[in-house]
């Protein structure tokens, strides 16, 4: 059952809203919100702009092609990462960089309309979030390299249902999250004098907008799908140990219909990630094996800030079970895993 959409996710009295949302909210003003201590006494404002985290990321799946590109700002650091990989030659470029105190990065608050940004040097990469006059929606991503230039786009129309829920975290914490999967991404790739048309290689995006009180220490698994099955255009979200609280944010979409899903279980090799996975929804709807081809690892640690980060890339493979007694073959269709533990 979803609940009532609200203007913005904090009132004017500080209170967040809670639940899953028909579609995005158009502003995550979540350092407008009555955050508390544990004990239940007002947070010091050094406490409110420290503990409050925001992530962002687009993702671009392809036959041939494959791009992850991130904003995460803790408060403390800011981080932004970018790479492509190339299935059919197992060819990886990734760039990570770090800003101080998020020197360099603004965050947008809103995913229907605004930009993030990271520039530092000769970099400079953007995430948009547009709205049109009739209240469709579409998310790009541009990035500029010494040595590669990349624009995409993601319409998601005005029928699309988005992943869009306010989770509690704890006792004194809360996570707004908004996920987009199985939609078509077009754009081009300039890289070494080399173009390539996303619209040719038949791309799908995926997008994750985050922000909120997150757990001071945390971790997760996560899978993301977005391809075409004949004519059917599929997208699939999944995690597990994030924004679980009441809500799950766990779903396929099936064209621009999203159909939610129980819980699911990750069960791989910790002490070798590029073994195969293994991925089942306890509601039986997902029943999916996953190849790696190549890993996106970030660690860091710092004591007070610490990351162990991997995404990997690779294929599908296995079965979707649909409501309606549809069984979607997935065989060889690539996207993303993850395993993440973060103290921010």
């Amino acid at each position: 059952m979803k609940s009532q959409q609200p203007p913005a996710l904090v009132n004017d009295q500080g209170q967040v809203a809670f639940g899953v949302f028909p579609h995005t909210v158009a502003t995550i003003n979540g350092r407008e919100a009555d955050y508390r201590t544990p004990m239940g006494k007002p947070a010091s404002s050094f406490t409110r702009h420290f503990h409050y985290k925001q992530f962002q990321y687009f993702g671009i799946i392809s036959d041939e092609l494959l791009a992850g590109c991130a904003f995460a700002h803790t408060a403390y650091l800011g981080m932004a990462f970018f790479y492509l990989f190339e299935p059919q030659t197992g060819v990886l470029h990734q760039y990570t960089w770090r800003s101080p105190l998020g020197k360099g990065l603004h965050m947008s608050p809103s995913p229907r309309q605004g930009e993030s940004v990271f520039q530092q040097k000769n970099v400079v990469i953007r995430l948009g979030y547009q709205q049109d006059s009739v209240g469709a929606l579409s998310k790009s991503l541009s990035v500029k390299l010494d040595d590669l230039t990349l624009h995409a786009q993601m319409d998601e129309g005005t029928d699309f249902q988005p992943m869009s829920l306010c989770t509690r975290t704890g006792i004194n914490g809360w996570v707004y999250a908004n996920k987009v999967a199985g939609k078509a991404v077009t754009g081009s790739l300039q890289r070494q004098g080399k173009h390539t048309d996303l619209t040719a290689l038949d791309a799908s995006g995926h997008h994750d907008f985050s922000a909120g009180y997150m757990r001071r220490e945390t971790f997760w698994n996560w899978a993301c799908l977005s391809t075409r099955v004949g004519d059917t255009r599929v997208g699939l979200n999944l995690s597990c140990g994030v924004n679980e609280t009441t809500f799950s944010e766990n779903c396929l979409w099936i064209d621009n219909v999203m159909v939610p899903t129980g819980g699911v279980l990750f069960d791989y090799n910790r002490d070798d990630l590029m073994q195969p996975w293994d991925i089942h929804s306890l509601c039986g709807r997902v029943n999916l094996q996953f190849t790696p081809n190549g890993n996106h690892k970030e660690r860091l640690n710092l004591g007070l800030f610490a990351s162990n980060f991997n995404q990997l890339f690779g294929h599908f493979d296995g079965e979707l079970r649909l409501d309606d007694g549809r069984r979607l073959c997935i065989k060889r269709h690539y996207g993303f895993v993850e395993e993440q533990y973060a103290k921010w």
